[in-house]
């Protein structure tokens, strides 16, 4: 089966299932778990990307009923018609909730989590925990994020549109510019906790711990001289449940098999600006 992996505007922001098809009109579920006669909310994820991760794990460790309908951003699908009526900014993860619907992971989340009202460790209702949840995912956009995109791009995306490997005097400067949010995730977030926000798991955690998947899955080891943040994401891996956490992280976990994936040429001609951009 063909992989592909997710990006935000193509540029910045997968459950194994039955393959769907590319089109965004004959998009079939992969992975319902909707009662029978129940209809439940639509997640448009890519399981490459960080986001869309934290909110399947979400969504599944919550029992929440939903169809995952997989996208394949690589082959164009959110420049589609049918997915610009599920979200104008053709981001991924979108939700679509009956005639409602929703962009951005932190939103979504949230959204999920009050509408089905998850255990509170989620996302608290005592208002300075939950304060403490929105401080990490507002903050981790602008840093973690940001810096484990760009090397990903560089290391994994660049080679697949470019027909070469990035230089690596940037990669370089990209994982040094990731060593400051990695010591603020310690001391400023994790502190001696068990995790981010307190004793049990938090949204916090799986939007970090997705994201440093990212890396840690392509070879790069990111936390070694930091063993209070493996202890921790050894302990998010663990409440959320082994068996799901590499479930969600199967692909960029084989993230080479993007090596065979064919792309169109007239995407690579797209892309080429903002990538050539990139390394300038």
């Amino acid at each position: 089966m063909e992989r592909s992996f997710s990006s935000v505007y193509l540029l910045c922001s997968y459950s194994q299932g039955q393959v769907v098809s590319a089109s965004m009109h004959h998009l079939s579920p992969c992975c319902s778990l909707c009662p029978a006669g129940r209809m439940g909310i639509e997640l448009y994820l890519d399981l490459l990307s960080p986001p869309c991760r934290s909110v399947y794990i979400f969504a599944k460790k919550n029992n929440i009923p939903f169809t995952f309908k997989q996208m394949e951003v690589l082959k164009g699908q959110q420049h589609s018609d049918g997915f610009g009526k599920v979200n104008i900014l053709r981001k991924v993860p979108a939700l679509k909730d009956g005639g409602f619907t929703l962009a951005e992971s932190p939103a979504i989340l949230t959204y999920l989590s009050q509408k089905y009202k998850t255990p509170d460790h989620w996302y608290p209702l005592d208002m300075k925990k939950r304060a403490r949840v929105d401080e990490y995912l507002s903050w981790h956009h602008s840093a973690i994020r940001s810096s484990v995109f760009k090397i990903f791009w560089l290391k994994v995306v660049f080679p697949l549109y470019m027909d070469q490997t990035a230089p690596e005097e940037k990669l370089q400067e990209a994982l040094e510019d990731l060593t400051i949010p990695l010591k603020q995730l310690e001391e400023k977030f994790l502190q001696d906790k068990p995790f981010l926000v307190g004793n049990m798991i938090s949204l916090a955690d799986l939007v970090a711990v997705t994201e440093l998947m990212q890396l840690i899955a392509i070879g790069y080891n990111i936390l070694e001289d930091m063993p209070k943040l493996v202890e921790w994401r050894n302990r998010v891996e663990k409440a959320v449940g082994k068996e799901l956490f590499q479930e969600v992280h199967k692909v960029i976990l084989n993230f080479q098999d993007l090596n065979s994936m064919l792309i169109e040429p007239q995407l690579k001609e797209q892309m080429k600006p903002r990538l050539l951009k990139m390394v300038a």
